[in-house]
């Protein structure tokens, strides 16, 4: 039997990247899970790739609308909801916090930050009626310490490490565990783009944010998915309100 079987999963930001890497590994461990993105094109073949156990579903978490009909066609679905995984993110502009617009700053948050929000908030009641549940939220390292880059990322990733622990204390009571992750660079389309907007040689790029980690290199998606997993299953039974830093030893300095 797998880690993670009987249970449904609900991933935002699912279509690539360590959303991808979630739902796979989840799927591998017996979940069923729903795929919510806007990238249609990659969610979709995810699904198809994953099979029976996988279903893609269109939702921008910046929209209250969309992340409450797209958790309910879950539920609808398949019958029940026990583990959100709130994924979706953006790194966003970076600027010194002076040259950013407000527009810059409010798209980082309404997805980063108001995600987390609405789909914590529409998964709460199926999770009670599932009897419990967990919440795996993405933040990252830089939701624990600072850099002299994207301020809107940053400010973003510090607010979801603080809901993790807040909705944690709330939801104790009805068995549904809130837990934070954060990851160090990990190869993704995110950081990808990141490297690639810093200009200069890429290659040169790659081994200065590889150096930045005590173990010499940055992660891989499948290294958070694991943690996903186990944050996911019974094994973190009584584990809440904690902060899985899974980041090559970046913020041990």
């Amino acid at each position: 039997m797998g880690r993670l079987e009987g249970k449904v999963a609900f991933v935002t930001g699912g279509a690539l990247g360590i959303g991808a890497a979630c739902a796979r590994r989840m799927a591998e461990a017996g979940a069923r899970v729903a795929i919510a993105d806007i990238l249609d094109e990659p969610g979709q073949a995810l699904a198809r790739n994953l099979g029976e156990p996988a279903r893609y579903l269109h939702a921008d978490v910046a929209s209250e609308t969309e992340v409450a009909r797209a958790i309910a066609d879950t539920v609808a679905h398949f019958g029940h909801l026990d583990i959100l995984v709130n994924n979706a993110g953006i790194s966003g502009a970076n600027k010194p916090t002076h040259e950013l617009t407000e527009e810059e700053w409010d798209r980082v948050q309404a997805i980063n930050v108001k995600g987390v929000f609405f789909c914590t908030k529409h998964a709460i009641p199926a999770l009670r009626a599932n009897g419990g549940g967990s919440i795996v939220n993405l933040s990252s390292i830089y939701g624990l310490v600072g850099a002299p880059d994207v301020p809107p990322y940053h400010a973003s990733k510090g607010a979801v490490r603080l809901m993790t622990k807040t909705d944690a204390l709330l939801y104790a009571t009805d068995r549904i565990r809130v837990n934070s992750i954060h990851p160090g660079f990990i190869w993704t389309p995110m950081v990808e783009h990141h490297l690639a907007s810093l200009g200069g040689d890429a290659d040169a790029n790659r081994r200065n944010a590889d150096a930045l980690h005590p173990l010499g290199h940055i992660g891989e998606a499948d290294d958070i998915a694991w943690g996903v997993v186990y944050l996911a299953s019974d094994e973190a039974k009584f584990v809440t309100g904690s902060e899985l830093v899974i980041d090559g030893g970046y913020s041990c300095r």
